[in-house]
């Protein structure tokens, strides 16, 4: 894929990437037995790194929005 023009479309790009990846992680999550509780774990704590970072993404492109409307 061609790398964003700015930095729009580089939180646009990344945010769609994370949704996507929070969807699968989401699904690992479901399907790991409880009694893998490492694999589990693991999975959470990717989940909510991911959630933050989306966050982030999100405000930054807030700011930007907010920017652009002055």
């Amino acid at each position: 894929m061609p790398r964003p023009l700015n930095e729009r479309q580089a939180l646009e790009q990344e945010r769609a990437e994370l949704s996507v990846s929070l969807t699968a992680d989401h699904r690992k999550l479901e399907v790991t037995p409880s009694q893998n509780r490492p694999r589990r774990e693991f999975l959470v704590w990717r989940i909510r790194q991911a959630e933050l970072r989306l966050a982030a993404i999100e405000a930054r492109l807030a700011a930007l929005n907010s920017k652009a409307g002055e």
